[in-house]
């Protein structure tokens, strides 16, 4: 990995979190994180140093969330039956 595709998928990250819908049972993690990810966006713009293990961190707790949230949306096909 280059040093700027973390950050590039942060900044990825962070728009998928927003996007989730208020009612997802997800949304109020999704938020928390989202904030703790535009602060470390931040800090790397200003050239300040990141540490990688709170990147991959971050990274993973996304697409944690971002897994989960999805579980929660029901299958439209249930729907129809």
């Amino acid at each position: 990995m280059t040093e700027n595709q973390p950050i590039d998928l942060l900044r990825l990250l962070a728009v998928r979190l927003e996007r989730l819908s208020v009612d997802s049972n997800w949304a109020r993690h999704a938020s928390g994180l989202r904030g703790n990810i535009i602060k470390l966006l931040e800090q790397a713009d200003n050239g300040e140093p990141v540490a990688s293990n709170r990147l991959d961190l971050l990274i993973d707790i996304a697409f944690d969330i971002l897994r989960r949230a999805a579980q929660d949306i029901p299958d439209r096909a249930a729907f129809r039956k």
